[in-house]
């Protein structure tokens, strides 16, 4: 598979409650704030989980994209899934085939040795997709949104590990899960209500509303190390749900013990 789940990105209205609540809960440590996502009125902090990424983004201005958003899913949640790619073709013929689908291209950059290109979330439904290329082309390496590398001496995977998936919520999770695999070039695996596209390295699953937002990036499953630990300081946190979920900036956290 030629795609990778890079980055995860989550939008809310106190950025600095929900850095000290996942730096504390998960035992991560803030590797990269980008000065560049002033342009767009936000302001973010990025964490790394293993050689993936979660970034939480805030309106810093009235009237921004990332603003309208959180209104419209009445409070913090989900943003942004965010891809890499492995080569510049891929990303050109994923944006092609969301084109023939009706999709649009919500915003796209091209910069030195860097290009993206998002999906708007109305026409995928439950979320924003971020295609990426960067020319070293290196799953586990450079990453633009987290300063290239400099992000490397900040990884910490004592008490989580990686992450393995995200969750989609919407009316009719079949239709979404099937837009995204077309997208994507990925097949489904429907299991009654519910299905999931595999990428190269983690689990998109697209299940039916669970709440009353609506549809949007609405879970992250991880892969952690210490889920004691995690569970416990939640609990002081007051984010705990059960002994294997948690609930961070309006997101479910599904824990999943290291095999």
């Amino acid at each position: 598979m030629s795609i990778q789940l890079r980055q995860i990105c989550l939008v809310s209205s106190n950025l600095k409650k929900i850095e000290d609540e996942l730096c504390s809960i998960l035992g991560l440590e803030v590797c990269h704030r980008d000065p560049g996502v002033a342009q767009y009125g936000l302001e973010n902090f990025l964490l790394p989980i293993g050689s993936n990424f979660i970034e939480v983004v805030a309106p810093s201005i009235d009237n921004t994209a990332a603003g309208r958003y959180l209104e419209r899913r009445k409070g913090d949640g989900g943003y942004m899934v965010i891809t890499q790619v492995d080569s510049r073709t891929m990303q050109s013929k994923i944006r092609q085939r969301a084109e023939a689908k009706g999709v649009r291209v919500a915003h796209e950059a091209e910069r030195e040795g860097w290009n993206f290109c998002q999906l708007h979330p109305a026409d995928m439904v439950a979320s924003m997709l971020d295609i990426e290329w960067d020319e070293q082309e290196n799953f586990e390496g450079c990453w633009h949104p987290a300063g290239g590398l400099t992000w490397l001496d900040k990884v910490k995977r004592d008490v989580t590990a990686d992450i393995l998936g995200v969750e989609l919520q919407s009316e009719d999770p079949i239709k979404v899960a099937n837009l995204w695999g077309s997208v994507i070039d990925c097949p489904m695996r429907q299991d009654d209500a519910s299905a999931t596209l595999a990428l190269n390295n983690a689990s998109i699953r697209c299940v039916r509303n669970a709440d009353d937002r609506g549809p949007g990036l609405s879970g992250v499953d991880l892969l952690v190390e210490d889920r004691e630990r995690i569970i416990e300081a939640a609990k002081l946190q007051n984010c705990f749900v059960h002994d294997y979920e948690i609930k961070i900036c309006g997101t479910r956290f599904y824990l999943f013990n290291k095999a």
